[in-house]
């Protein structure tokens, strides 16, 4: 049954890695060379690749999240000793090509056949954001992919979001936002949007203004939400 909080909403607009995209596939994938430090090499590469992000805003030093994800992988991989170009590049190349979480592509499908618009909004460059998208096999269920990339600045800063009410063409509060980032969550919820927080990790809601609307363990039992 829908969720009276979420009356009116016209488009489902997901953040990418960590919500649609298996943050950890990477390192997984790579288990075979990377033995017992897949675990924490795939932690330090995902601290760091949010740090640098934040980091690169505030200092009004932007670079794409390619670039980004680079240089938090060359910290990680010092970080727990590897030293291997090989690796690196195997790595990186995972990371291009993504695995979905294993629930997604049945939730966006009831979410499409439910009459919603649905989109990507992500720090992910563009390239990136369509790399992953084909190889997850879900070109056709959405309809707009959209990338920090066009105002050169990343999440949580409010004119990320804004570029959804832009392509879309749907006011925020018709806009259902869902993120596993706790901190992207509380962020789009400040913004205007009507929120849902994927928490994966089973985290603690953040000490920070303007709590999501709702929160589910994954994308599983989100479209009931909205009544699809």
């Amino acid at each position: 049954m829908d969720d009276p909080q979420f009356t009116g909403i016209e488009a489902c607009v997901f953040d990418a890695y960590g919500t649609l995209f298996d943050i950890n596939s990477a390192a997984e994938r790579s288990r075979g060379r990377l033995g017992d430090k897949a675990e924490k090499l795939s932690e330090i590469w995902r601290q760091k690749q949010l740090q640098y992000t934040w980091l690169r805003s505030l200092m009004g030093r932007y670079v794409d999240f390619w670039h980004v994800t680079g240089e938090a992988l060359d910290y990680a991989l010092e970080a727990v000793g590897l030293d291997d170009p090989m690796i690196r590049a195997e790595l990186m190349q995972h990371y291009l090509n993504i695995e979905a979480y294993p629930e997604v592509t049945a939730a966006l499908r009831r979410l499409k056949d439910g009459g919603f618009k649905i989109a990507i909004l992500s720090n992910g460059s563009p390239t990136m954001l369509v790399s992953a998208v084909k190889s997850a096999g879900l070109s056709t269920l959405i309809d707009a992919t959209v990338s920090v990339h066009e105002v050169g600045t990343f999440k949580p800063h409010p004119s990320v979001y804004q570029l959804a009410v832009d392509r879309l063409k749907v006011p925020a509060s018709a806009i259902c936002f869902q993120s596993s980032n706790a901190w992207d969550a509380f962020a789009a919820a400040a913004f205007g949007f009507r929120v849902v927080w994927i928490n994966r990790f089973g985290q603690p809601p953040e000490r920070i203004p303007s709590p999501p609307h709702a929160s589910v363990s994954d994308l599983a039992d989100f479209p009931a939400l909205l009544g699809a």
